[in-house]
């Protein structure tokens, strides 16, 4: 696996990060990226749709990441 694939999958994860951030702000203006981890405190976030689905699209390209990770790591 190339460095510029490893590469390219942080800063995808990185932009994902922060349209997460900003679709929880329009929910819950004073949220901070620390209460981002817990986002089930925020009763507004648990079940809004838009900012769930960002959340999952966060999830799902950091699974991608540590999967390739691992396939790097595997055959070193």
């Amino acid at each position: 696996m190339s460095d510029e694939t490893l590469r390219l999958m942080q800063e995808l994860i990185e932009g994902q990060k922060q349209k997460v951030y900003a679709s929880a702000q329009r929910v819950v203006p004073h949220i901070t990226q620390d209460d981002l981890l817990q986002p089930n405190d925020f009763p507004e976030l648990e079940f809004h749709p838009h900012f769930r689905y960002e959340e999952g699209i966060l999830d799902g390209l950091q699974v991608a990441y540590t999967a390739l990770l691992a396939m790097t790591a595997k055959l070193s």
